[in-house]
């Protein structure tokens, strides 16, 4: 019942029916069945609960990560009901996991971010079929490695958000509604904060380019004058893997190598946060990885010893 009340309540308060789903889903797969759900909530001690949480983890062999996700329903349920005043004290805030996380395999820039050869492949490509077919949807991918943006950002970029001749206003996003498989525009980024993101020359010489061809103050991005979504972008990259035989590397790891170079290239963090839309620092982190080739990485080290 408790659970049923705060995703109500959460549904009221989010203005993203996704993470609603996500918790649904996790829900029925962790939750639904189990003791601790049938005990009434003032019977719930820590020692019970850390016992749980603790099982949980180890017989669904989580991470660290799959875990900090699936306690949020836990979490927010408990914080819910103090709230409202059924229980006194959250008891989760004291629950410590003690059994071992499933260990992940860290990242590199090898799998995360375009390096400097491939991103010399994928613009030769890019500026091929663009030759070929005059689909703006291919200069939209070029521009983003000038720019940094979320996909859903970038698919929704207008004439009039160039504010002046180096600097766009990001204020839109597209969103994708899991539940009816529909897509549609909403006048702010994640988070709720829009930002303006510097244009470098050669952003701006793409940019007139792409306004040239784009004329009107509709979308910058368009086919047969419908917008070009976010999966659009996806399938240039994915025809792209296919034809070439490259490991697909979506989108994001467009912004991941953003951050990347402006980072290898001495750009404060803080800067390279504002510039993606990162309210913390913490996130902009996990972004960075080496987007440099083996030969220039030993070249670096090399200057550097």
């Amino acid at each position: 019942m408790l659970y049923e009340q705060w995703l109500s309540y959460k549904t009221s308060i989010t203005s993203s029916q996704n993470t609603v789903k996500r918790h649904k889903q996790h829900f029925k797969k962790y939750f639904e069945h189990t003791e601790l759900f049938k005990t009434p909530i003032s019977k719930i001690d820590k020692i019970e609960l850390q016992s749980f949480c603790n099982k949980l983890v180890k017989d669904y062999n989580m991470s660290s990560k799959e875990w900090t996700n699936i306690k949020t329903i836990l979490k927010g349920m408990f914080e819910y009901a103090v709230d409202k005043e059924l229980i006194d004290k959250n008891p989760m805030e004291k629950v410590r996991i003690t059994v071992k996380f499933r260990q992940i395999q860290r990242k590199t820039g090898k799998t995360e971010t375009f390096n400097t050869q491939e991103r010399k492949e994928l613009d030769a490509y890019l500026d091929k079929m663009y030759q070929e077919t005059g689909d703006l949807t291919f200069l939209a991918v070029k521009l983003n490695f000038y720019l940094g943006l979320r996909v859903g950002e970038l698919v929704t970029l207008k004439a009039e958000d160039r504010v002046d001749l180096k600097h766009l206003h990001i204020q839109r996003e597209e969103v994708r509604d899991q539940e009816n498989n529909r897509t549609y525009v909403v006048e702010h980024t994640k988070g709720n904060k829009d930002r303006f993101v510097p244009l470098v020359p050669k952003a701006i010489v793409l940019l007139n380019k792409i306004m040239e061809k784009n004329v009107g103050k509709g979308f910058l991005f368009t086919r047969n004058g419908e917008r070009i979504t976010a999966r659009q972008i996806a399938y240039v990259l994915e025809k792209y893997a296919e034809r070439t035989g490259h490991t697909m590397k979506s989108s994001h790891k467009i912004r991941k190598t953003v951050a990347s170079n402006l980072n290898a290239e001495a750009v404060p963090l803080d800067e390279i946060r504002e510039l993606l839309g990162h309210s913390d620092l913490q996130t902009t982190l996990a972004y960075i990885y080496n987007p440099l080739t083996e030969e220039e990485t030993y070249e670096r080290i090399k200057k550097a010893l």
